[in-house]
């Protein structure tokens, strides 16, 4: 499966969160977003990962951009990984049901694994697709080189 190429329209998604609500990518219309996929909650680089967005909350805002992490896991463990994490800005969203569907859209899902792969997603102000990037699982994605792509003010 290959990634969503750049130019195009970000598909749309309503998922649950670590905060007992909904995010819809429409929310966020004229912000930019990034996706932060990671395989699964509760593993060494997917911690540091999400670490990383909560640490940049304040970056990514001045940014005009909104950091989700995402992944396959049930929203439940999510809540609870985030408390356990101390993520109490950034939103973390459940792919769980239809299991990986967004992953799926974005052509990041490993239907070997039935996990997404870690992945990194910047969609513009106006919901194109950005810039992509897929890592290794093992990899940990470089914070900065994140906000070089976004451009900070």
């Amino acid at each position: 499966m290959e990634p969503i190429k750049i130019g195009a329209q970000a598909p749309d998604f309503t998922l649950e969160n670590n905060k007992d609500g909904e995010v819809s990518l429409s929310d966020f219309h004229g912000k930019k977003v990034l996706l932060s996929w990671h395989p699964l909650a509760w593993t060494s680089v997917c911690t540091d990962q999400m670490r990383a967005l909560e640490a940049n909350f304040d970056r990514f805002e001045a940014s005009n951009t909104v950091a989700l992490g995402m992944s396959v896991d049930p929203a439940a463990s999510k809540k609870v990984w985030a408390a356990v994490l101390s993520i109490r800005k950034t939103s973390l969203l459940s792919d769980f049901w239809p299991h990986g569907k967004t992953a799926a859209d974005y052509g990041i899902f490993s239907e070997e694994d039935g996990i997404s792969r870690r992945a990194n997603i910047l969609i513009n102000e106006e919901g194109k697709v950005q810039w992509v990037k897929v890592y290794p699982n093992s990899q940990l994605p470089d914070i900065e080189e994140v906000f070089s792509v976004i451009g900070e003010r």
